[in-house]
């Protein structure tokens, strides 16, 4: 049974993951974005599973993502959420339902989802083996992605956030930072790691003023040829250079 002070940062955690979805519900973007998937929505049920098995005390490393992969969080709520790794290893359960306008390219079938997402299956394959267990990577790691929005193009492809105009992007970077900022916190993170540039850059922009340690490693994404070539090894090696790991 959880402690008072465990439920109430896992409530705290919530409200202000519920705020920002709220508020990203209420803004429009026009093309190159056809469709936009708001996980917190429609999937909300297995986030929520995530949050009080694994964010019910505080960390020292918050690993950053970007966004949203159609075959990752789009599916199952979860930040880099390969069905396998989600299910199977981190033991997420909960009903993903369906959004309100959804793609005909890109369905949301949840745990069905027969397509495994490369960057997911990437970076929580190097915790799993690393850690064993969830429970003992969690011990001191939490994951989250920066902006809980995919952006999908007219034929289905997926648009990351740096690839949207500017004027539409920045009440979204307002309110993500917001976020950002209330989770690192709330958790009291000592050290916040981007997965990728981005991520980096929002830490940075985010955290300038605060005590939080910053650091960076390569994106797991497949569209990164470095990435390719022993993704693990190099992030390993890039947490050992910056004295995290």
């Amino acid at each position: 049974m959880k402690s008072q002070k465990a439920k109430k940062l896992i409530e705290e955690i919530c409200h202000t993951s519920r705020q920002l979805s709220d508020a990203l519900d209420e803004l429009t973007f026009s093309k190159p974005v056809e469709v936009t998937y708001n996980p917190f929505n429609y999937a909300w049920d297995p986030y929520k599973d995530y949050i009080e098995k694994f964010a019910s005390d505080q960390k020292d490393i918050l690993f950053l993502g970007m966004n949203p992969g159609p075959f990752g969080m789009m599916q199952t709520g979860i930040p880099f959420g390969e069905i396998r790794a989600v299910r199977d290893w981190l033991g997420i359960e909960g009903m993903v339902n369906k959004p309100e306008i959804e793609h005909e390219k890109r369905p949301i079938v949840g745990w069905e989802c027969e397509r495994s997402e490369v960057s997911g299956r990437r970076l929580w394959g190097l915790f799993e083996e690393k850690f064993e267990t969830p429970e003992k990577f969690f011990k001191n790691h939490f994951v989250m992605n920066y902006c809980p929005l995919g952006f999908l193009s007219a034929t289905g492809s997926n648009i990351t956030p740096d690839k949207i105009p500017k004027s539409e992007m920045q009440p979204v970077i307002e309110k993500c930072d917001a976020h950002l900022k209330e989770i690192c916190e709330a958790l009291k993170i000592k050290t916040a790691i981007g997965i990728g540039a981005y991520a980096k850059k929002r830490l940075d922009k985010t955290l300038v003023n605060s005590a939080i340690k910053t650091g960076v490693i390569l994106h797991p994404s497949p569209a990164s040829p470095k990435a390719n070539k022993d993704w693990a090894g190099t992030a390993v090696n890039q947490m050992k250079e910056q004295g995290i790991w």
